[in-house]
């Protein structure tokens, strides 16, 4: 029987898997970032988990059966001790093939009374160490044959919000970074992309916004729920693996809807 095609079928379900790769997490102590080490662990990978606590360190490595890497992300020093570092920790694996960066916190304030201060902060605990990863982070991943680079940007980084202007500047500054990283990196075998949430249920974030603030969050989306940190790791492992093959440049969002609905007041319409 003649077939219109006869393309092979590739094997799916193994592009899920990362087995044998080698895989830095930068804030992989708590919250998104120690379920994307769960996540990139299940599927086989060997993780270096960084955090600035070194408890938090060993407790995720422990967890997952990875190595613990201690220091400040957003130091090129200690950026560049920590890849190192895990280079010759994940070398059974052939090195770093890959970094997922969780590093991200904002304090809101005021544009009009913002410190200098506070803009110099988001900058760096946003911006500076991701800067650092795609630099140090994609020469380990070229030399060692390709991979991937993941980041968390943020819906703040997408649209304007009242008090979030020096966090919302540094994520849109994180968007152009991945894009502008994925182009340059591309031709040598790095992707890069980043996931984009909304409000999600970390350990900050229960302890900032409280249950009527859960209450409010949840049923302002359509899925009437708040994010969880398993939903983000869902997501960066799908673009960490094979499954996102042709996928570098790209932001997803994952905000349960909200950014899908009409911008204005239904009221009477």
């Amino acid at each position: 029987m003649t077939r219109t095609d006869d393309s092979v079928v590739p094997d799916y379900q193994g592009r899920l898997r990362l087995d044998g790769r080698g895989f830095v997490v930068l804030g992989a102590g708590q919250g998104i970032g120690r379920q994307a080490t769960h996540a990139l662990a299940g599927a086989g990978a060997r993780c270096f988990c960084v955090d600035l606590d070194e408890g938090l360190a060993r407790d995720i490595a422990a967890e997952v059966g990875g190595v613990a890497g201690v220091g400040d992300a957003t130091s090129r020093e200690d950026a560049t001790r920590l890849f190192e570092e895990a280079d010759r920790a994940l070398g059974d694996c052939g090195g770093v093939r890959g970094v997922v960066d969780i590093i991200g916190m904002a304090r809101y304030g005021d544009l009009l009374t913002l410190p200098d201060s506070e803009w110099d902060w988001h900058h760096d605990i946003v911006l500076r160490h991701a800067f650092l990863a795609v630099q140090l982070g994609g020469q380990r991943i070229i030399a060692n044959g390709g991979g991937s680079l993941t980041f968390i940007a943020s819906v703040s980084g997408q649209s304007g919000a009242p008090r979030h202007a020096a966090y919302g500047v540094a994520k849109a500054g994180l968007i152009s970074l991945v894009k502008s990283a994925a182009l340059e990196l591309g031709p040598r075998g790095v992707r890069v992309n980043a996931v984009a949430p909304g409000v999600v249920w970390t350990p900050r974030v229960s302890a900032y916004l409280g249950e009527a603030g859960r209450e409010r969050t949840a049923g302002n989306a359509p899925l009437q729920r708040v994010a969880e940190p398993a939903d983000i790791a869902g997501v960066l492992l799908f673009l960490a693996g094979d499954l996102a093959g042709f996928m570098t440049g790209q932001v997803i969002t994952v905000d349960g809807g909200v950014s899908a609905k009409f911008p204005y007041p239904m009221d009477g319409l």
